[in-house]
């Protein structure tokens, strides 16, 4: 059977290994497996969000509300927008997709940095896109803007990380901001913020502010509640920006896209303060004894705004594949090209049974 030539050139994207792989392939029992690989949050689901999913579990044979008012309205109080500023998706992931189909085509280009998040250039290679990339590894938005004004008749969406999957560097917001002024209207800019809440923590000037994106005539907002809201497992992402983007955006999203329990989980854990502030309290107290261990052993890192490190190491490959004999599951760089490992930063015990086998094999 024949496909669209242009799927010959995508690769498939590469998760972390799963838990239940790991079970089957080395006889490991699932208590004595510590999965950092995929950046989930490891305090587990909010106790709250536990709560709110038993009580409405009876209701997961009804399709959900398609407005997604509760959620909506919940997002809308957190960063001072309107129900009109947002947009729902499967994951910010499906997010993405609609923004490349709505700016993309075969006739047009994305621009990203070298190493970020692969999805932005698999989803342009859907529709047949060029892909054009920035020299340097992390974000240089003097690269950026260099790149872009080579190819602005091209260029149709620019995909800005900040922070960066899967390196962790950050941007400052106020150089995020004046970049945004210097490109073309017709460009879209889009700023994911996955990891922007764990940014805010560790240093305000790195605050992209959802608020001051949905301003710009041609910005959108990413978010998702798969890092810090402990919630990967249900799927749940969404997009801020003026509402003539999400109006648009609307007419390629098919109804029902979040699943009832997941609109409930998302909309309970914005109002949990304690379990995020926990989060987020571990994440950069442990992150701590990653960056002492790195330097001890001269291994070379970029400083982190996120809840995970990288680390680069010789033999990483490896390195990862010992590990996973272990019961020990991290991400390996090497579809990026980069001899590199990037840790999730796990719960105190899970850290130091992580460093523990990490020295014995280096």
């Amino acid at each position: 059977m024949i496909f669209n030539a242009h799927l010959s050139e995508i690769k498939s994207y590469e998760p972390g290994k799963p838990i239940e792989l790991i079970i089957r392939e080395y006889g490991i029992k699932q208590n004595d497996i510590i999965k950092l690989a995929s950046n989930e949050n490891p305090q587990g689901t909010s106790k709250l969000v536990q709560k709110v999913i038993k009580q409405n579990a009876k209701f997961a044979n009804l399709y959900p509300d398609d407005s997604m008012f509760e959620l909506k309205e919940a997002l809308s109080k957190k960063y001072n927008v309107t129900s009109n500023n947002l947009i729902i998706g499967s994951g910010s992931d499906q997010v993405i997709e609609f923004l490349i189909h709505a700016k993309a085509n075969q006739n047009s280009a994305i621009l990203t940095a070298k190493i970020t998040f692969s999805m932005y250039e698999i989803y342009a290679k859907h529709v047949g896109a060029k892909v054009y990339k920035t020299p340097s590894d992390t974000h240089n938005l003097d690269e950026f803007l260099e790149v872009f004004k080579k190819h602005q008749n091209e260029i149709s969406i620019i995909f800005l990380c900040v922070p960066n999957n899967p390196l962790g560097e950050c941007l400052d917001a106020d150089e995020v901001y004046k970049f945004i002024e210097k490109i073309d209207k017709n460009t879209l800019i889009v700023i994911d913020g996955a990891y922007n809440e764990f940014a805010k923590f560790k240093d305000i000037k790195k605050f992209i502010d959802p608020k001051k994106i949905s301003e710009y005539e041609n910005v959108i907002y990413l978010g998702t509640f798969s890092k810090l809201y402990g919630l990967g497992g249900m799927r749940v992402g969404y997009g801020v920006a003026n509402e003539n983007i999400i109006s648009n955006l609307s007419k390629l999203r098919a109804p029902f896209n979040i699943t009832t329990l997941s609109l409930k989980a998302a909309t309970a854990v914005l109002e949990d303060e304690s379990y995020i502030k926990k989060t987020l309290k571990n994440n950069f107290k442990e992150m701590k004894r990653y960056e002492k261990f790195a330097k001890k052993h001269n291994i070379k890192f970029i400083t982190s705004y996120t809840n995970f490190i990288t680390f680069f190491i010789k033999n990483s490959s490896e390195i990862c594949d010992n590990l996973l004999k272990k019961g020990i599951i991290l991400r390996n760089l090497k579809s990026y090209e980069l001899d590199a490992i990037r840790i999730t930063i796990g719960l105190r015990a899970q850290n130091k049974r992580v460093l523990k086998e990490l020295e014995r094999l280096l």
